[in-house]
Parts: C-alpha cells; structure tokens; sequence
C-alpha cells in the first residue's frame, strides 16, 4: 500500500469558531484524512505575537480542539496536539531565523498589518514569526499546506528558505507544495454581506458554539432588501444579503438556488430568514453538544494532545536531529 501524503494545517486560538470557518474549510477537512495522513495543532505560539489574556487563550485552545473533533476529526485519523507541547518548534525556528533574510521579514503584508494595528506592540515575534511558521511546517516534511489567499506569502518564504538550506546542506527538508483547499461555501457576515463573516463583526457572525434562540436572532435580523415582488431569488450583485442567505443554506441542505427559489416562491424574508437560521441550527447542535461533551471530560481531552503531541513530537524529532547534525551541532 502506498504511503498517504502529508498534510499540515497550524491555526491560532485566537478566536472562537464561526459558521464561515466551518462551511468555509472545516466541514471538508473531515474527508481529508482517508487521503493524507493529516496534521492540524493549535498554533498557540503564533498568538502570543499579539497580547493575551492568559486564561482565555488556555480556554480557547481546548475549546478550539474539541470543536475540530466535534466537527469531525477524529484523533484516531489525524494527529492533533498543542504547539507549544513540541518543542522542537521553537527549537527549528530559531535555526531557520538565521537563514530567513531581514529583507524578506521586512517584506512580509501580515507583519505590515499587524504592526499597524499594534503599534504599543511592534515586537521581535511579530517580525520573525514566518520563521517560526516555516519550522512548523518543515518538521513534519509534508507534501501539502493548506492555505488561503493571506497565507501564500508564508508557503513561498518557506519554499524559499527550502532552497537555501537544502542548498547548503543537500537535500533535508521536502519542498511543501501549496495545497488550495476545495472551496467551501464562501459565507458573508449577516449584517454586512458585502464582508466576509467575521468574529470582529459579533452581530453578524455566528458562532458554532452559541444558543440555538441567539442564531435564530441573528437570522431573523439579517440584512435583506425591500424587494417583494421576488424576494428570494439569487442576484449576488443586487441582492447581496439574500444571496448569501443561499449560500449559507445552499452549502447546509444541499439544495441548488433554483430548488431554494421554488420552495420559497411566493413567500416572504419573514418565512426565509428563519427557515436559513433552523437549518442552521441543526447543523450546529450536534456539533455544539459533542464539544460540550468532549469539554466537560478533561481526562479525554488531555489524552487526545497528549498523543497528539507525543507522535508529533516523534516524527519532528527526526528532522530536527539531521539538521541539528548538518549546522554542526554536537549530538546530545
């Protein structure tokens, strides 16, 4: 049999999930797994660029990890643990920073970015962060990274520093390809469905983990049009609001626009709204009350990143030690 391919996927604890996560990415990465032998950690290193409540960012990573097992990745399939509980992490990115240039840091949008938005806070981590994604990256020597749009900057500085070292060294780490995930569904906020749905915007943001009474709020609020001749019909151009309503409803039922059109003929956003947010709801309750379930037992948790971290850290290990050698490092 051949061997699967690897496959890596790092995401901060910064926040809490959201439906666009979710019919974004997430509701296909359960399949993954039947292809490639899949890596997803909490990348709680990453977030420490920014400052955090420390007790929140300890609740928001147990929370993110049984909301992906709940969403449907099982630990006995994929391998997911907590970053900062393999430290060979810390230990490859402080390697690569010494053969990541400062003109290519300087380069980095997301550094810009943040800087901006941070200026009390503009720190070392925030500048070479992209050095520390690339080790997390290279650890495990995959073939895929998944990435969206802002992240392709990071896979070709990594790509980059691939080349530089091998080609110093031979032949060490395996050169990543970007992986573009299937699209999911492309879900807008419910207040502003010209942006995309966001955790900054609340109101129009919907969180996998919130009470069914306060989705149904939020749908019954989402911004429509005055259009009563033909309300439900899809028009992205014209009908932004409804259209995304379609969307987020199309992506749940299954339904193509015109069998959504059909059913909704003749009726109103007062009979539409609700009907999205109740599909909505019941995608969400199960999923909601799995990662309740898997909170509230703590030895289960625990012994999902603790075997996660353990074959992390055994395939990491492996690559840290041949480069460990080739930089000249005495062996421990």
């Amino acid at each position: 049999m051949d061997e699967k391919k690897v496959m890596l996927s790092g995401i901060q604890p910064s926040g809490d999930l959201h439906l666009g996560n979710y019919l974004g990415a997430i509701k296909n990465w359960a399949a993954r797994a039947e292809e490639f032998d899949c890596y997803y950690f909490m990348a709680d290193m990453h977030t420490i660029t920014v400052r955090q409540t420390p007790a929140d960012l300890r609740r928001r990573t147990l929370e993110q990890l049984a909301q992906y097992i709940a969403c449907g990745l099982d630990p006995e399939k994929n391998t997911l643990f907590i970053q900062s509980h393999v430290p060979q992490h810390a230990e490859l990115g402080w390697v690569l920073n010494c053969y990541t240039m400062f003109g290519e840091l300087s380069r980095m949008t997301q550094f810009k970015d943040k800087s901006a938005k941070h200026k009390d806070n503009i720190n070392g981590g925030l500048f070479t962060y992209p050095a520390l994604m690339a080790a997390d990256i290279l650890l495990y020597q995959p073939d895929f990274v998944p990435v969206g749009e802002d992240q392709k900057q990071h896979v070709e500085l990594t790509r980059n520093i691939v080349q530089r070292f091998n080609g110093i060294y031979d032949d060490v780490f395996k050169m990543p390809e970007p992986y573009i995930p299937k699209a999911g569904a492309r879900v807008m906020g419910l207040t502003a469905p010209d942006s995309k749905m966001s955790k900054s915007i609340p109101e129009g943001c919907v969180f996998l983990m919130e009470k069914p009474e306060d989705i149904q709020r939020k749908f019954k609020r989402a911004i429509t049009d005055s259009d009563t001749e033909h309300p439900v019909r899809y028009d992205p151009a014209n009908k932004p609001g409804v259209a995304n309503l379609m969307n987020i409803y199309s992506a749940i039922t299954g339904k193509s626009f015109q069998e959504i059109e059909t059913e909704f003929a003749g009726q109103g956003y007062g009979k539409f709204k609700p009907a999205v947010g109740e599909a909505v709801i019941e995608t969400l309750r199960p999923i909601r009350e799995e990662a309740s379930r898997i909170l509230a037992d703590k030895a289960y948790l625990e012994s999902v990143y603790k075997a996660g971290a353990e074959k992390a850290s055994y395939v990491a290990n492996k690559t840290l030690r041949k480069v460990y050698k080739k930089v000249g490092f005495v062996p421990r």
